[in-house]
C-alpha cells in the first residue's frame, strides 16, 4: 500500500521547483502525489508538465501595504480555505508539504483543522508573511540558514536546506562547452541575474569585458529580452535569456558564479560547490532577504559579497579576480556544510510525521 502526499506552494517559481525537487524521491518511496495551487499561477503548468494531479483553489494575496483588493482577498482566502478542505477530504493525504507562497495559507490552515500533518519549508531567514501564518499550525519547519532557528519554535525546526533538481548534478564540462562554442581553456565565468534578469549586473558585466575578456571566458545568463545584440559576436563571451536542458552542463563548465541571492539559487551554487560572488537585490526593490541570505552565505564561508549600490566596473573586476584566486577555499567550507543533502533529509521528515 502506497503512501499519499499532497504538495503546495506558489506564486513563483522559486515557490514550485523544490516541491519538483523531491518529486522523483517520492514516487521511489512509492507516493501518491497531488498538487494543490492557484486557479492559474505558475505552478499550475509547472504541476501539470511534471504529470501531477492538480486542484486548483481560490487566493487571495495578504497585503502588509493599502490596496483596494485588501478588502476582497481575505473572503478568498476564506474561500480558499474551505475549498482546500474539500479537496483534503477526498484525496486523504497522510501529510501535506508547504513551499510556501500565499497559495499554501488556506492549504495548510485547512490540512490542520483536519488533523493533517504539514511540513513546510521556509527558504528565506525570515520567514515570509504567508509562512508566518502557517508555522504555529505546522508540526516541522525546515529551514535552508541557521540563523532562520531563532524565529521559529525549537522543537520544529530543522536545518535540511533546499531541495536540488537531481540532474543539476549530471553536468557534463565538454557538453557545456560545446554548447556556447568556447574553443580555448580559459577559466569560466557564469553570470546569473534571477529569473527576471538583472539591468544592474548584466551592465557592470558588459563595461567590464574588456579587462575580463583577457583571461576568463563569460557565460550570461541575461533575463528575458535582456541579451545585447551589440555584443553577439564578441569571442568569449556568450549571452542568453535563460538556458533550461543545457543549465547542468553550463553549471559543470562553470569555474566561479557571479549571482542574486534568492534563495533557490544560492542552496544550487552550495550543493554544487561553486564558488561565488553575490550581489542582493537591494532593499529598495524587495523585502531585503536576498542581502540576509548573502550575508549568512558570507558568514559560513561560502560566498563572497558585493552590495549593488557599491558595485563599479573596477570593484566587480576585482572581486572577481579575488574570488578566482581563492576559489579553493570556498569549494572546501561548501563540501562541508550541512545543507547539501536537502532531499534525503526532507524525505526522513516526511516518514517520520507519517510513522508519528
Amino acid at each position: 500500500m502506497g503512501h499519499s502526499i499532497v504538495l503546495t506552494g506558489g506564486g513563483t517559481a522559486g515557490h514550485v521547483t523544490p516541491n519538483l525537487a523531491l518529486l522523483p524521491a517520492l514516487k521511489e518511496a512509492g507516493f501518491d502525489v497531488t498538487y494543490i495551487g492557484s486557479l492559474d499561477g505558475i505552478e499550475k503548468n509547472l504541476a501539470e508538465d511534471a504529470g501531477l494531479d492538480y486542484y486548483g483553489i481560490a487566493v487571495g494575496k495578504l497585503r502588509r501595504y493599502f490596496d483596494p483588493k485588501n478588502f476582497s482577498d481575505p473572503f478568498r482566502v476564506i474561500k480558499g480555505f474551505f475549498q482546500a478542505r474539500k479537496i483534503l477530504k477526498t484525496v486523504r493525504p497522510e501529510v501535506v508539504f508547504s513551499k510556501g507562497g500565499f497559495v499554501a495559507v488556506p492549504v495548510v490552515r485547512a490540512a490542520a483543522s483536519l488533523k493533517i500533518p504539514c511540513i513546510i519549508h521556509e527558504s528565506d531567514i525570515t520567514p515570509g508573511l504567508a509562512n508566518k501564518l502557517c508555522i504555529p499550525v505546522a508540526d516541522i519547519v525546515c529551514c535552508n540558514f541557521p540563523e532562520t532557528f531563532d524565529l521559529i519554535p525549537p522543537k520544529k525546526a530543522h536545518l535540511t536546506g533546499s531541495p536540488i533538481r537531481a540532474e543539476l548534478f549530471k553536468g557534463d564540462r565538454e557538453a557545456g562547452k560545446k554548447f556556447v562554442g568556447f574553443t580555448d581553456d580559459k577559466p569560466v565565468i557564469m553570470v546569473i541575474g534571477g529569473s527576471q534578469g538583472s539591468a544592474a549586473i548584466n551592465g557592470a558585466i558588459r563595461d567590464s569585458l574588456n579587462d575580463l575578456l583577457k583571461d576568463f571566458n563569460i557565460v550570461h545568463l541575461t533575463g528575458k529580452d535582456k541579451t545585447d545584440n551589440m555584443l553577439l559576436t564578441v569571442e568569449g563571451y556568450k549571452q542568453f535569456e535563460y538556458i533550461t536542458d543545457e543549465l547542468p552542463d553550463i553549471f559543470a563548465l562553470a569555474d566561479i558564479v557571479v549571482s542574486r541571492s534568492g534563495a533557490n539559487a544560492i542552496g544550487e551554487l552550495l550543493a554544487l560547490h561553486k564558488p561565488n560572488l553575490l550581489i542582493p537585490l537591494p532593499s529598495a526593490s524587495s523585502r531585503g532577504d536576498q542581502i540576509m541570505n548573502a550575508r549568512s552565505y558570507e558568514d559560513q564561508g561560502f560566498s563572497m559579497v558585493l552590495n549593488e549600490e557599491d558595485m563599479t566596473s573596477k570593484l566587480l573586476i576585482s572581486k572577481i579576480r579575488e574570488l578566482y584566486e581563492n576559489k579553493d577555499k570556498y569549494i572546501e567550507a561548501m563540501s562541508e556544510s550541512k545543507q547539501r543533502d536537502a532531499i534525503s533529509a526532507i524525505m526522513d521528515l516526511i516518514m517520520s510525521v507519517i510513522k508519528h
